[in-house]
């Protein structure tokens, strides 16, 4: 039976709402309740219904939030190049206007980058991270090119097909990249305002400002916040010594591989990520 984000959602109570997040309206999908906050947090190019298979599972113990992160999906734009710290200082801000001291933080690939550089210079905020399939930790030309190409080919090209080769190129099972989520990625890539805006989302795609953004090993060492790595054995953005190099400098970090994985492991493998995450939210409770 075919899913959709409507069906993923159904029998959950939930919100969708505008932040002002230090002055950038934020879109943000808010769900559950309860004392402890996990904020999720997409990837590159990418927006919060990434997270449409996770939230339901979460929302029965958790008060959740997936937001658009800055220049993205239909949060504000400011005409600046999107550099870690500047993502930083936004998931801040959304913090301090939802008035959360301390939250869960699950990142996606660009979100997992966000997350461990949050972790590093205000772990008191942090309760814990989940980087999944995370970004960040290496520069590779070769996979650099293939996300400003493929992203800059299907914004600037008003060919859905194209969209649809993108959303694919995350997954390890082509259909996984649904015809749902391909028009949501289309509308959001041809609104205007984002295909503007494209040199900034994309400059940590340029090896100079990734390389003065990257999390070397020296950094990932001082994260003393539990910390959950989980990595698609089939990444297509990278392998997983990129993921055990990540867990050797984490302390205490653990890491979980999972099979027919590629980019997406919180959606395609949602009925195995799941009860990972909750297992590693109950054993490291806010303090």
């Amino acid at each position: 039976m075919t899913t959709t984000i409507w069906t993923e959602l159904a029998g959950t109570d939930f919100t969708m709402t505008t932040v002002d997040a230090g002055g950038v309206p934020t879109r943000a999908l808010q769900a559950g309740s309860g004392d402890e906050h996990v904020i999720f947090l997409h990837g590159t190019s990418g927006h919060l219904e990434a997270f449409a298979r996770t939230i339901p599972a979460h929302a029965e113990s958790y008060r959740c939030h997936a937001i658009d992160m800055l220049g993205h999906g239909f949060t504000g734009r400011p005409d600046v190049p999107y550099e870690i710290p500047r993502y930083r200082d936004h998931l801040l801000a959304y913090l301090d206007a939802q008035g959360i001291e301390r939250a869960h933080l699950v990142g996606e690939s660009l979100g997992g980058w966000v997350s461990g550089r949050l972790a590093i210079d205000d772990p008191g905020r942090v309760a814990s991270i989940q980087l999944l399939c995370a970004g960040g930790t290496v520069a590779n030309p070769e996979v650099m090119e293939r996300i400003r190409t493929s992203t800059r080919l299907a914004v600037e090209t008003d060919d859905i097909e194209l969209t649809r080769r993108r959303m694919r190129l995350l997954m390890a099972d082509p259909a996984d990249a649904t015809e749902e989520l391909v028009a949501i990625r289309h509308l959001i890539y041809h609104r205007p305002e984002f295909a503007a805006n494209l040199d900034n989302l994309l400059c940590l795609q340029d090896l100079d400002t990734r390389l003065r953004n990257i999390l070397r090993p020296e950094d990932l060492a001082e994260i003393t916040v539990p910390t959950l790595i989980v990595w698609g054995r089939d990444n297509p953005f990278g392998e997983v010594p990129e993921a055990a190099a990540m867990h050797a400098h984490i302390p205490g970090s653990e890491l979980v591989l999972l099979d027919d994985c590629g980019h997406w492991p919180q959606h395609e493998q949602a009925e195995r990520y799941n009860p990972i995450s909750l297992a590693f939210l109950a054993k490291h409770p806010v303090g």
